[in-house]
């Protein structure tokens, strides 16, 4: 990754949010000047002059809790303001879609705005994406497409998004797996049907029909984390949830374990098939070339510990 990329992305939250503690202020859109120019600068823009955001990652805006924050705002007034750049005589939004609306629906034709320089869509995607993952405001499956896109549009690695975000390269490898899940397993993610920890259990069983069984089952009868664990791996055991060709001989337990020992360490889907006389082969998956990079640090790691 470029330095100057790394410098640009370095200035994560400070980039948007000033240094006074607005979140302990009252900021009221009454209260502050009208916009005079510059940046780094918070004043009072009138709202049908701020553009939308392309690169907002959230797909979803409860509408109850929208109407939540509009009645705050009636009473108390916009608290934190609204992040935006300067476009073309106007401004578009960096961050708080949320406030906006909610500012909006609460009848304000004026809104406080942080003003800051943001010199490219690139970079726009990037403070857009990385405010909002740092903030929790996303659900699991929001920040994957998030992380993928930082990988894929901003030509990030794992770990830099892992350092921007502040998270280990693990943890953003896990999340851009749960992309690999059907959509409907996506769905219910999204809509809290179901947790971090359940989409994972899921992930580590191959077949999607038995994936989607599993799910279902979770779904329905309220099953504990655990219990989806257990459930995946006697899938995997019966070879229901693997994609083991018909006919083949069920894997001995010792070769189970080995796959689990293996998953385990290497965080990600492995696989071991016995071929006879003493034979066989280990097949590891990844999902990106950042996360074989990932793996070839950790087999480098090991190597040096010989």
């Amino acid at each position: 990754m470029p330095t100057q990329k790394k410098s640009v992305l370095g200035r994560g939250l400070n980039a948007l949010i000033p240094k006074s503690p607005l979140k302990e202020v009252s900021v009221r859109h009454d209260e502050v000047g009208m916009d005079t120019g510059g940046v780094g600068i918070i004043a009072r823009i009138d709202v049908e002059n701020i553009r939308p955001n392309p690169f907002q990652p959230r797909g979803e805006f409860d509408p109850e809790t929208l109407a939540e924050l509009a009645r705050s705002i009636v009473e108390k007034g916009v608290i934190q303001p609204i992040t935006v750049r300067r476009v073309d005589g106007g401004y578009q939004l960096v961050t708080g879609e949320r406030r906006l609306r909610a500012a909006q629906s609460a009848g304000l034709t004026q809104i406080p705005a942080y003003i800051i320089s943001v010199e490219s869509d690139e970079e726009m995607l990037e403070l857009a994406l990385i405010e909002n993952i740092q903030r929790d405001t996303l659900n699991p499956i929001e920040i994957a497409h998030g992380y993928k896109r930082l990988l894929d549009e901003c030509h990030l690695t794992q770990e830099d998004v892992a350092e921007k975000v502040g998270k280990d390269r693990t943890t953003v490898a896990n999340f851009i797996r749960l992309l690999k899940l059907p959509q409907e397993i996506q769905a219910g993610l999204r809509r809290n049907l179901i947790t971090m920890g359940h989409a994972r259990a899921l992930i580590n069983v191959a077949n999607e029909t038995m994936q989607l069984r599993i799910y279902k089952k979770a779904v329905d009868a309220g099953l504990s984390v655990r219990k989806v664990e257990q459930l995946a791996k006697a899938a995997e055991k019966s070879g229901d949830g693997s994609a083991r060709k018909r006919g083949a001989a069920a894997p001995s337990s010792n070769v189970l374990s080995v796959e689990e020992k293996l998953r385990q360490a290497l965080g990600t889907k492995v696989s071991v098939r016995e071929k006879g006389s003493g034979r066989g082969e280990i097949v590891i998956e990844f999902y990106s070339l950042d996360d074989l990079d990932r793996l070839l640090d950790l087999f480098a790691a090991v190597e040096k510990l010989q």
